[in-house]
């Protein structure tokens, strides 16, 4: 196929009926899956795996170097999915050493002028909106939705079907279900009209919000409050999911809105 005025590398492997506009650059070790467009000026670099029907819009660079001092050259890569939407000027770092690669699941949408580091995993389904700059390490599961100038902070831990308030400071891993807003970043409810959009019943958010209820309005800390989670509520997948996620969380999770730090 011929692409007029862009720099492709004869190594990289492009899938059928890719659509690549003019200034693009496309370096060797590049793959590119079945009916994606590339937009104009985007720079897509050695270790990029994007899938099919995918969009990156002007502007974009995919798989630079990491921004890490500890980064040695080692081959990594950043892997995009499928049906993800990658808007003008986003930055998405290729990994290091620690896990070998970034991550954007598929049916994402990173918005303009975000960045997301090294070894960073975002999940399916996923928002990240404009100018979300997310520091190496972090993990974001499925349908997590990050408002808008949000910064966070490396090695941190976002839970599945998490909205966090634009403007936010993510210092602490957020568990699933929840919003997070003001400031410092705390407990402001469960996400339950997200939860209804995603199919779930009333039934299994209030279950939900009994969870939440004890974790953060009972005044127990957190090591009780589990104890007592798991002695009277109802084991349930999303009594588990939150278990699981406050015992693993490796930077303790935010704080509920009033609390003492």
């Amino acid at each position: 196929m011929n692409y007029p005025f862009v720099s492709i590398h004869p190594d990289a492997r492009i899938g059928k009926n890719v659509k690549i506009d003019p200034f693009v650059t496309i370096h060797g070790d590049v793959e590119i899956g079945d009916e994606t467009w590339i937009g104009s000026n985007v720079t897509i670099m050695d270790g990029a795996r994007i899938g099919s029907h995918c969009r990156v819009f002007p502007g974009a660079v995919i798989s630079a170097i990491p921004q890490d001092l500890k980064f040695s050259g080692e081959k990594t890569t950043v892997e995009i999915g499928d049906h993800v939407t990658i808007r003008e000027c986003v930055t998405l770092n290729r990994g290091t050493v620690d896990r070998m690669t970034t991550k954007i699941g598929s049916h994402s949408l990173i918005m303009a002028y975000s960045h997301v580091a090294h070894d960073c995993l975002v999940g399916e389904h996923c928002i990240l909106a404009n100018a979300v700059n997310m520091a190496g390490h972090v993990v974001v599961d499925d349908y997590a939705i990050i408002g808008g100038m949000t910064a966070v902070h490396q090695f941190t831990h976002i839970g599945s079907h998490v909205m966090i308030s634009g403007g936010s400071l993510v210092r602490k891993d957020i568990p699933p279900f929840v919003k997070a807003g003001r400031e410092p970043l705390a407990y402001v409810g469960v996400n339950s009209i997200g939860l209804r959009r995603r199919g779930f019943s009333n039934e299994r958010i209030n279950q939900i919000q009994e969870v939440y209820r004890v974790l953060y309005l009972s005044g127990l800390n957190t090591t009780k409050a589990l104890q007592k989670i798991e002695a009277e509520l109802p084991a349930t997948p999303e009594r588990d999911e939150i278990m699981m996620f406050v015992q693993n969380a490796r930077r303790g999770i935010m704080r509920g809105y009033g609390s003492e730090e």
